[in-house]
C-alpha cells in the first residue's frame, strides 16, 4: 500500500498509548464500567456495548482481572460516578481537523481542559459538527501472528469483512461498524487469532503535511490524551510510513 497508510496511523496511535499504558488502562477500564452500568448487565453476551468495550480493551492488552474488576465496579453500589460521552471538534496547526472522544462526569471541567489545550497549541475548538463530516466511522479487528494471505482473505470475506491490511506483527481487518462484533466472533470461531476489535474514526480525505507540521499536531494530540477524561483523539493528517518513521526517530 502506497501513500496514506491506515497502519501508519494505527501504529503511531498504539505506540503513543503504549508509552502511557497505565493511563490507557485506566481509561479502558472506565469505558468498560460505563458500558456495563449503562447496559444494566455484566454479561457481554447480553450487553452489546459491554462486549464492544471488552473487545477494544483486549486489543490494547488490558489484563482479564482488570476487565473483571471494571465490570464489578459498575454494580458495586447504586451510587458512584455518572459518566457521559462527549465529543469535541476543532482544528490544529495548518487547519488539521481533530475529533476528540471523551467520557466525563463534569462537562465544564472537560470542556475547559480541551479548550485550553487547543489554545496553547495554536488551534481552536469548533462547534459540534464542524469537523465530524471529515471522518468516517469504521470497525477495526486486530489479528495476531502469521497467516496465509489468501486463506485469511477468504475467511474475512465469508465473515462479512470489508478489507484487510498486513502489518508488522499481524493483520488489521476492516468491517462494517454494525457488524464489527459479528465479524470478529466469526473469525475467532474459524480459528483466526483475533486479539481485539474497536470502532475508529478514519479521515475521508487525509491532508498531506510535512514532518514539522505533524510534530506540532501530535503535540496537541498528546496534550489532549493526557487528560483523564479524553479517551481517543483522531486527526486528518496523512500519516505515511515515511512520516511515521521520521516521528519515531
Amino acid at each position: 500500500m502506497s501513500g496514506h497508510s491506515k497502519w501508519a496511523t494505527t501504529k503511531h496511535r498504539k505506540a503513543a498509548q503504549d508509552k502511557k499504558r497505565s493511563a490507557l488502562f485506566s481509561k479502558l477500564a472506565r469505558i468498560i464500567t460505563v458500558a456495563a452500568k449503562t447496559g444494566g448487565d455484566p454479561n457481554p453476551e447480553n450487553n452489546a456495548s459491554l462486549a464492544a468495550a471488552i473487545a477494544k480493551a483486549k486489543s490494547y492488552s488490558l489484563p482479564k482481572d482488570k476487565i473483571d474488576t471494571a465490570i464489578a465496579k459498575a454494580f458495586a453500589s447504586a451510587d458512584g460516578d455518572n459518566y457521559e460521552e462527549v465529543i469535541y471538534e476543532g482544528y490544529g496547526t495548518s487547519g488539521i481537523a481533530l475529533y476528540v472522544e471523551a467520557l466525563t462526569d463534569n462537562r465544564n471541567r472537560t470542556a475547559a481542559d480541551v479548550r485550553s489545550a487547543f489554545t496553547r497549541a495554536g488551534g481552536n475548538l469548533g462547534a459540534t459538527g464542524s469537523v465530524a463530516f471529515q471522518f468516517e466511522r469504521k470497525g477495526e479487528i486486530t489479528v495476531e501472528g502469521v497467516m496465509d494471505e489468501e486463506e485469511l482473505m477468504l475467511l474475512v470475506a465469508d465473515a462479512g469483512g470489508d478489507d484487510m491490511e498486513e502489518v508488522e506483527d499481524g493483520w488489521i481487518v476492516y468491517a462494517p461498524t454494525a457488524d464489527l462484533l459479528k465479524v470478529s466472533k466469526t473469525l475467532e470461531e474459524a480459528g483466526v487469532p483475533v486479539k481485539g476489535s474497536e470502532l475508529v474514526m478514519e479521515p475521508t480525505n487525509p491532508t498531506e503535511v510535512d514532518v514539522g507540521t505533524a510534530k506540532k499536531v501530535l503535540r496537541l494530540v498528546d496534550m489532549l490524551e493526557e487528560f483523564d477524561d479524553v479517551q481517543t483523539v483522531y486527526h486528518t493528517m496523512e500519516m505515511t510510513d515515511e512520516i511515521a518513521a521520521a516521528l519515531d526517530e
